[in-house]
């Protein structure tokens, strides 16, 4: 009896334990704070609605008050999560049609290769099968600039910025370049890609290329955030189509992201398809869709694809564009408005970081 009674009373607090431990981490992210332990907690929401439901369905067999106050705090957790994921889910409604095979494709190859990963032979067949016209690596260091050689020479630009510290990136593109190079959006050593490019039948398209930094120990998020940040004002900034992709090391429900898509006015061609989670490749159950992409609202989407595993902990992510401004005013919906507020967020962390890098414009 000593032992029912001691189990008994472990399996309460074990039921307690975790549903605190959901209500902290659902309750946390509400805050603005940078600090990296609590913008983490935006990623995992899929997991953290799946154990409110657990602990929701444990809390029935409780007695007492608990019985009822536990189940209605992970059912508000639970519905919580779920509606920030919802939109990429195949319940929501998507926010662009496919467009049909066109004649003015282009097709774009971005992935994280892992800088100490030895798999170049897997990254070169997935440039080989799927044949990008836009290709860019991230985390690539010399070793894996040699190797992506034989499939560079098939490019006609091609920016190399081999770094050792997980930051490096490779650029190529076989389309006409007027301008592709290597930028600084931060005071820390973690670049970025612009280019300015021509669609095979004469469309100038501007191309940005992301790799901010995650949260994690001693890496807050007010960097990262500012980054992405700069290149939603980029895209308010201009009329000319653009299309951005790469790591993020955030997640596509973060408010950061939410606030980058509004204020960019981008679509995502996500919303109501899936997650499309290329994060982490190595663990099927923590996995986060970090690996983004977005389009104005004057360019087609044909598809979206997750590529099959390269050896890193990322799935590299493709995509067939149509950059026919007419086919992509048939099949987008019109992006909602700016936020005053959200534009004022971007806005200002956009002054501080040309105050700090004495940019001028992006």
């Amino acid at each position: 009896m000593a032992l029912q009674f001691i189990l008994k009373i472990l399996a309460i607090l074990s039921v307690w334990g975790m549903a605190a431990l959901v209500a902290v981490v659902t309750i946390l992210p509400f805050s603005d704070s940078n600090i990296w332990w609590i913008r983490a907690m935006d990623f995992p929401r899929l997991q953290i609605a799946i154990l409110a439901g657990v602990v929701m369905l444990a809390g029935l067999f409780l007695s007492g008050p608990t019985r009822v106050f536990i189940p209605v705090l992970m059912l508000a957790a639970l519905c919580y999560q779920l509606a920030r994921i919802y939109p990429y889910t195949i319940l929501a409604t998507p926010e662009l049609q496919l467009a049909p095979e066109g004649t003015d494709q282009v097709r774009v190859l971005s992935a994280n290769v892992l800088m100490e990963n030895d798999r170049h032979d897997l990254v070169l067949d997935r440039i080989r099968q799927f044949d990008p016209d836009i290709l860019l690596l991230m985390e690539t260091d010399h070793t894996w600039l040699d190797a992506m050689e034989p499939a560079l020479a098939g490019y006609d630009t091609v920016i190399r910025h081999p770094q050792d510290n997980y930051y490096g990136m490779i650029f190529a593109t076989r389309l006409p370049a007027s301008d592709a190079r290597i930028i600084y959006l931060t005071e820390d050593d973690t670049p970025s890609l612009i280019a300015q490019l021509t669609s095979a039948e004469g469309r100038a398209f501007r191309f940005v290329g992301l790799h901010p930094r995650p949260p994690v120990p001693g890496e807050d998020t007010e960097k990262r955030d500012r980054q992405i940040y700069y290149a939603a004002k980029f895209a308010a900034s201009t009329d000319m189509p653009l299309v951005v992709t790469g790591d993020f090391n955030d997640v596509a429900w973060s408010d950061t992201s939410r606030s980058f898509k509004h204020v960019g006015q981008y679509l995502d061609p996500r919303i109501g398809r899936g997650m499309y989670s290329s994060f982490d490749a190595t663990r099927w159950w923590l996995r986060f869709p970090i690996d983004q992409l977005y389009v104005t609202d004057n360019v087609a989407v044909t598809s979206l694809q997750r590529l099959d595993p390269i050896g890193s902990d990322h799935f590299p992510m493709a995509a067939t564009l149509n950059m026919d401004a007419a086919v992509a005013k048939r099949l987008n919906s019109t992006p909602k408005p700016i936020a005053e507020d959200e534009k004022e967020l971007v806005n200002d962390a956009v002054a501080k970081m040309r105050d700090t890098l004495g940019h001028e414009k992006f």
